[in-house]
């Protein structure tokens, strides 16, 4: 597909307005992958609120710019490369799950890296992010723990009372 520097320049600042108003971005290698693999990729993707998509290194590197990316590795851009966008409500632990899971089934599918907040992340760094939980899995461990620590505290204010009762009772069984 052939198009004129109006519209490389309109995708560039498209996609830098993407990448401004996203939570990260992950960069892939895709060659040799089908196009129902992709798909089935961006259904995936889909409910970790992340957008999959495949663009012009020469795009990608002008809208990086623009966007204020800095620390942009030139061999990151060698090659097919396809980036995956986390919208600002989305779930990055959940996207890079989603990426790696994808990865170890498709051989051709290569994770290069990711960006959030600022930091860039190696291939190895974005798979240690995939098995952290989601965030409403970590928020319902956060949310047992809670509630364990407080029934536990109640348990131990509650003793005294129990043990007088109990040494109440033992007294009037005695005077029996």
């Amino acid at each position: 597909m052939n198009l004129t520097k109006e519209q490389k320049i309109e995708r560039s600042q498209s996609l830098a307005k993407e990448i401004k108003q996203s939570a990260g971005i992950f960069f892939t290698g895709y060659q040799g992958l089908k196009f129902q693999d992709i798909a089935s990729l961006r259904q995936q993707l889909a409910g970790a609120q992340c957008k999959f998509r495949v663009e012009r290194n020469s795009i990608l590197e002008h809208a990086l710019k623009e966007a204020g990316v800095e620390g942009i590795d030139a061999a990151l851009l060698k090659g097919p490369t396809a980036i995956a966008i986390l919208k600002e409500d989305g779930d990055i632990a959940l996207s890079a799950k989603s990426l790696a899971d994808f990865g170890k089934a498709n051989e051709a599918f290569k994770i290069r890296a990711g960006f959030t907040d600022g930091i860039w992340y190696s291939e190895a760094q974005v798979k240690v992010l995939a098995t952290i939980g989601s965030k409403e899995d970590n928020l319902s461990k956060l949310a047992g723990t809670l509630y364990n620590m407080v029934a536990a505290s109640a348990q131990v204010l509650q003793a005294p009372i129990r043990d007088f009762a109990y040494v109440i009772k033992a007294v009037e069984d005695s005077k029996k």
